[in-house]
C-alpha cells in the first residue's frame, strides 16, 4: 500500500481549458470520436463560430447520422450554416 505522500507526489494535474470554446471543442472531439488529424479543425471551428451555431451542428449531427464517420457529417453541417 502506498503512503499518502507518494500518492500526492504522483498526482497528475490536468490544466483546464483557457477559453470556453476550447472546452466545447474537447467535448465535440470526445462525442464524435474525431481522429487526431482533424482535432485542430474542430478547435478552429469552435473558435471562429458562435457556441450556439456549433452546438446546433453537433446536435444535428447526432440526430441525423447514426452510423459511419459522424465527424465528417459534422464538418459538412457546420460548413453549410
Amino acid at each position: 500500500m502506498e503512503s499518502l505522500s507518494d500518492i500526492i507526489k504522483n498526482k497528475k494535474t490536468i490544466k483546464p481549458p483557457s477559453y470556453p470554446w476550447q472546452d466545447l471543442a474537447l467535448n465535440i472531439i470526445k462525442e464524435l470520436s474525431i481522429p487526431n488529424f482533424k482535432r485542430s479543425a474542430v478547435f478552429k471551428v469552435c473558435k471562429e463560430n458562435s457556441p450556439k451555431k456549433v452546438k446546433l451542428a453537433l446536435n444535428d449531427t447526432k440526430e441525423l447520422c447514426h452510423e459511419g464517420a459522424k465527424w465528417k457529417y459534422f464538418f459538412k453541417i457546420i460548413d453549410q450554416k
